[in-house]
C-alpha cells in the first residue's frame, strides 16, 4: 500500500472517529437532565454512598439470597416479613412494625415537616411452598425462583438505607420503607390498598416509588389495570359410558377458552388463561370445570370492552352446551367471580417524579424508556399520588423457575446508584 493511500485511510478513519465522537456527544447532550438529580450526584454523600455499595456488594448479594430462601406464597408472607423487619431493626431504623395486613413498615426520619416518600418492594412470590429454591450460579448470574422478583428489591432497600447511614446523608422528607404483601397473582395488591386506604401513614404519603423490575432503562409511569376472573361451569355429572350424552362442564370450559383466545385486542391489552381444573376421574363426566383468567390494559375503556366480550363468551358457551347435549339430569350453569381488580392510571410525563426518575436513569448510563406495567404502583397512581416504578436489579425470566439476577458488580452498583439518586432527589436531600 502506498504512503499516499495510507495517509488517505488514516485521515478517513480520524474523520469517521470524529463524527462518531461528535454524534455520541450530541446524544449525551440530548439525554434528559434534572437539577435535583444533578445536585444529588454532585454531592459528597452520593460519592460515599456509591463507595458503600461497592465495598459492601458481597453483603448485598448475601442478604438477597437470605431473603430469597424464605418461601412467601400468597398469604404466607409472614416468615419473610419477620426476617425483613429484623434486618431493618438491625440497621437502626425507627418505628419498625408489621401492620394488620402484614406489610413491614419502617421510617427513616427527615428534617422537615413529616411528609413521606414511600419506597416499596413486595415480599410475596408466585411460587408455592414446595418449590425448590436452591440457587444455581452461572458466572455473575444467580438462577433461583424469586431471586430477582422481588427479593432483590428488599435487598436494595437494605443496601440503600445502609449507604445513606454510612455517608451521613440527610433529607427533608421522611422516607417510609414498605415490604408489601399481596402484590402477586390473586393478592390483588391488598398490602398497598391497605397502606393507602387504612394504614397509619395514609395521609402523609405524598410520593410513591416502587422498586420492582429487572430492566434499569425502564421507568413505569402507566399502570396497566387488570380484571381477573374465576369461571366455574357446573353440571350433573355421571358415568362416562352409561351417562354418555349428558352435558359436560369441560366442553363449555374449552369453548370459552377458545373463544377468549380468538379475541383480537388493541396494543397494550392482553388476555390469558392461567390455571384450569376440574373432574375427579377419567371415567366420570365431571360435575365442575373451572379456570382463572387474567385480562389487562392500560386503557380502562379497552379493558372494559374485553371484559364484556369475555363474559358474553362464558355465558354463550354454557347455553351452547345445554342446547347440544342432554339436560335430563340437570343443565350447565356458569358461575363467574371477579377475584382480582387492579386499577389503571398514569403519572403524567410532566410530573416532577417522572422527570427525576428519567434523568436518574440517563445519568447512570441507560437510555430511559417510559413503559406500562402492573405493580403495587397501580394503587397510588389511581389515587393521584405521584408514582413511578423503577428497577430493583438487572436480570430476566421473572415468574419462572429459571429466573435470574445478574450480580456483576459494576452494573449492580450502577443500578443501585440510579435507585438511590431517584429516592434522594424526591426526598429532597439536604446532606
Amino acid at each position: 500500500m502506498s504512503r499516499g493511500s495510507t495517509a488517505f485511510i488514516t485521515l478517513a478513519l480520524l474523520t469517521s472517529l470524529g463524527a462518531i465522537s461528535s454524534e455520541a456527544s450530541a446524544q449525551q447532550a440530548q439525554q434528559p437532565k434534572h437539577p435535583a438529580v444533578e445536585r444529588v450526584m454532585a454531592s459528597a454523600g452520593y460519592r460515599q454512598a456509591m463507595a458503600s455499595f461497592d465495598s459492601g456488594h458481597d453483603r448485598i448479594v448475601e442478604e438477597n439470597l437470605k431473603l430469597q430462601q424464605i418461601p412467601a406464597p400468597l398469604r404466607q408472607e409472614q416468615r419473610k416479613a419477620e426476617a425483613f423487619a429484623g434486618m431493618l431493626r438491625a440497621q437502626g431504623l425507627a418505628d419498625v412494625s408489621i401492620d394488620p395486613e402484614g406489610n413491614v413498615l419502617a421510617v427513616r426520619k427527615g428534617t422537615g415537616n413529616g411528609e413521606m416518600v414511600a419506597i416499596v418492594s413486595h415480599l410475596d412470590t408466585v411460587f408455592d411452598m414446595d418449590t425448590d429454591l436452591t440457587p444455581k450460579r452461572d458466572g455473575t448470574k444467580i438462577n433461583a425462583p424469586g431471586i430477582a422478583d422481588n427479593s432483590r428489591g428488599l435487598a436494595a432497600i437494605l443496601a440503600m438505607t445502609r449507604a445513606m447511614d454510612a455517608a451521613g446523608i440527610k433529607h427533608r422528607h421522611d422516607i417510609l420503607i414498605v415490604g408489601s404483601v399481596g402484590e402477586e397473582g390473586l393478592g390483588d395488591l391488598r398490602g398497598v390498598k391497605y397502606l393507602l386506604r387504612q394504614g397509619q401513614y395514609k395521609d402523609q404519603i405524598k410520593t410513591f416509588i416502587t422498586f420492582d423490575g429487572l430492566y434499569p432503562d425502564q421507568v413505569m409511569n402507566t399502570a396497566a389495570g387488570s380484571k381477573r376472573y374465576e369461571v366455574r361451569y357446573k353440571g350433573p355429572g355421571g358415568h362416562s359410558y352409561r351417562a354418555f350424552g349428558t352435558v359436560n362442564p369441560m366442553y363449555p370450559l374449552g369453548a370459552a377458552m377458545q373463544g377468549l383466545a380468538g379475541i383480537e385486542v388493541p396494543k397494550g391489552t392482553t388476555h390469558s388463561v392461567g390455571v384450569i381444573g376440574g373432574g375427579t376421574s377419567v371415567n366420570s363426566i365431571p360435575t365442575e370445570a373451572w379456570m382463572l383468567v387474567d385480562m389487562r390494559s392500560a386503557s380502562p375503556e379497552d379493558l372494559g370492552a374485553l371484559e364484556k366480550r369475555f363474559l358474553d363468551i362464558v355465558s354463550k358457551a354454557a347455553e351452547a352446551e345445554n342446547a347440544t347435549r342432554s339436560t335430563k339430569s340437570g343443565s350447565i350453569t356458569a358461575v363467574t367471580e371477579l377475584v382480582g381488580d387492579r386499577p389503571s392510571g398514569k403519572t403524567s410525563e410532566d410530573q416532577p417524579i417522572v422527570g427525576v426518575a428519567v434523568a436518574a436513569v440517563a445519568a447512570h448510563g441507560w437510555t430511559p424508556k417510559l413503559v406500562s406495567a402492573s405493580t403495587d404502583a397501580n394503587v397510588p397512581i389511581s389515587m393521584g399520588i405521584p408514582t413511578v416504578t423503577i428497577a430493583s436489579g438487572i436480570g430476566d425470566r421473572q415468574h419462572s423457575l429459571d429466573e435470574f439476577l445478574d450480580v456483576e458488580k459494576s452494573g449492580s452498583v450502577r443500578q443501585l446508584g440510579m435507585a438511590l439518586t431517584t429516592l434522594l432527589a424526591l426526598a429532597d436531600m439536604t446532606e
